[in-house]
C-alpha cells in the first residue's frame, strides 16, 4: 500500500470469499509488508506444507488484511534461508473490515483441566469481542499473581490460533483475571449475569458474566442480578458449555441469525 493510501473497506456482509478461500491466515503487524514469525513460518512451511504461489491472508487483528501468495523459493525447508519479510508476497490491496456491533463480551470462571481453552477457542469461532476470566465467590480454580498471567497468555496464544483457523480478521480481547465488582465497574448497566430461569437475550444488554460449576453465590445474584438475568435453556449447564452457549446466543443476535422475541 503507498504511503498516506487508506486500506479499502469492505463491511462484515457474510464470508469473505477470499478469506474463505486462503490455504491459511497469520497475523502480522503491517498486513502490507508482511514480516512472518518463525513460529507461523514453521506452520506454514513445515507443518501445512505450502508451495510457493499458494493463497495466504495476512492479517493485522484489528481489521485489516491483505491477501498474499507463498513467495519463490519456500518449497521444503529452503524458507530457512530466507529473510522472514521475503516469505510472502501481498497479491492485492489492504482491505478493512469494520468492528461488528455492539461489542459482545463473555466473561467466565475458568475451570478445571484444559477446559478453559476450549472455551476461549469457542468464543473465538463465533466472534465474541472480548473475553474475560472471572473470578467469583464459588470458583475452584484461582488464577492468581504469576500462575494467573501465564494462563491468560496462553489463552491468548489459544484465541490467535483460533482466529487464523476461522479467519477473523478481528483478534478478541482476552483481559486479565477480573472480579464481578471490576466488571461490573467497568461495563455498568450492560453487565447481565446468566442464570436457570433468565430472560432472553439482548443486544441491550451485550456483557454477559457465567459462574463456577457451583453456581453463583446467593450475595452476588443480589447484587449483580437483581432482575432475571440471562437464560441459557431449560436444562442446567455446564460452566464451561454455558459460556459458549452465551456467547452463541449474542452473536447469533447481533449477525441477524436469530430475532428477538417481539
Amino acid at each position: 500500500m503507498a504511503p498516506g493510501a487508506e486500506p479499502s473497506v469492505e463491511p462484515p456482509l457474510g464470508p469473505d470469499p477470499t478469506l474463505m478461500a486462503a490455504a491459511a491466515m497469520v497475523f502480522v503487524a503491517d498486513p502490507a509488508a508482511p514480516v512472518l514469525t518463525q513460529g507461523d513460518a514453521h506452520h506454514l512451511f513445515d507443518v501445512l506444507r505450502l508451495r510457493p504461489g499458494e493463497s495466504v491472508v495476512a492479517g493485522d487483528g484489528s481489521g485489516s488484511w491483505c491477501p498474499c501468495l507463498v513467495a519463490p523459493g519456500t518449497d521444503g525447508r529452503r524458507w530457512r534461508q530466507m529473510d522472514l519479510s521475503d516469505l510472502l508476497v501481498p497479491d492485492g490491496p489492504v482491505v478493512r473490515h469494520p468492528r461488528a456491533e455492539p461489542t459482545v463480551t463473555v466473561a467466565f470462571a475458568p475451570t478445571k483441566g484444559d477446559r478453559p481453552e476450549w472455551v476461549v477457542q469457542k468464543l473465538t469461532e463465533l466472534g465474541v469481542d472480548r473475553i474475560v476470566p472471572l473470578r467469583t465467590a464459588r470458583s475452584v480454580v484461582r488464577w492468581e499473581g504469576e500462575r494467573g498471567r501465564r494462563a491468560v497468555d496462553k489463552l491468548a496464544r489459544v484465541a490467535r490460533e483460533a482466529a487464523a483457523q476461522c479467519r477473523r480478521t478481528w483478534l478478541p480481547e482476552l483481559g486479565g483475571v477480573t472480579t464481578l465488582d471490576q466488571l461490573a465497574s467497568a461495563v455498568g448497566p450492560e453487565l447481565v449475569l446468566a442464570r436457570p430461569g433468565g430472560g432472553p437475550p439482548t443486544l441491550g444488554r451485550t456483557v454477559v458474566a457465567v459462574g463456577p460449576e457451583g453456581g453463583w453465590d446467593p450475595g452476588e445474584e443480589t447484587r449483580f442480578a437483581p432482575g432475571l438475568g440471562l437464560g441459557l435453556g431449560p436444562t442446567v449447564l455446564r460452566a464451561d458449555t454455558a459460556a459458549v452457549a452465551a456467547g452463541t446466543l449474542l452473536c447469533g443476535l447481533r449477525a441477524g441469525l436469530i430475532g428477538p422475541l417481539a
